[in-house]
């Protein structure tokens, strides 16, 4: 945990750690103000962590994606107002012990906000998702993001049946961007977050349990 703390400090990363998910709501509530604008990608670890509860308070502006009776046309909406607001909240595929985050997206609207737009960003991060270096980040994307992601959406891509990517049957270690060829293939754009330039607009509450896929 120091190593990657260190690491993720040397890029330009503002780093919270906490040793219990029980933490991070407190954490999270002593960032934000009444009012405030907010939105997140679809994230199993800010609702294991509490961070969903927080964030749906009528005390802030939230804006969801998948609120219900939401119609394509009021969700394409709310991904143009992401780039306005002042905090997005999501997790990471996996962060190495350089320091690096690899965020692995369908849509695109969740690394895109990574990318640029919200004036911050934070990740809500269990220890479960460090890995060695990105090599072993895009496999654990592979082996366990990936395919647990297509289980608990429903999506019947290959890697639900066979628990890893279909890239791994034949090949221990495939190129990244290999994969299945379905229509509803979840891993489309890849995002790794290296040295970031401006001052802690990306904070990782980094967590000693495991969180999420």
């Amino acid at each position: 945990m120091e190593k990657v703390i260190n690491a993720l400090k040397q890029n330009n990363i503002n780093v919270i750690a906490c040793k219990t998910k029980d933490e991070i709501p407190a954490i999270v509530e002593d960032m934000l103000f009444e009012g405030a604008k907010i939105s997140s990608g679809g994230s199993v670890s800010l609702v294991e962590s509490g961070v969903w509860e927080v964030i749906n308070k009528p005390c802030y502006n939230f804006y969801n994606r998948n609120k219900p009776g939401i119609t394509p046309e009021e969700q394409q909406q709310v991904f143009k107002e992401i780039i306005g607001c002042d905090f997005y909240f999501c997790s990471a595929n996996a962060v190495t012990e350089k320091g690096e985050l690899l965020n692995v997206d369908g849509f695109s609207n969740r690394i895109s906000a990574i990318a640029f737009g919200p004036k911050k960003v934070i990740m809500v991060v269990g220890k479960n998702k460090i890995v060695k270096n990105l090599n072993d980040a895009f496999l654990r994307v592979k082996k366990v993001a990936a395919p647990k992601n297509c289980v608990r959406l429903g999506i019947d891509n290959p890697c639900a049946k066979l628990g890893h990517c279909v890239s791994l049957l034949n090949n221990d270690n495939p190129d990244f961007a290999d994969g299945c060829q379905n229509p509803r293939r979840i891993c489309v754009n890849y995002l790794v977050s290296g040295r970031q330039r401006p001052e802690k607009r990306l904070t990782v509450i980094l967590c000693e349990e495991d969180l999420g896929y």
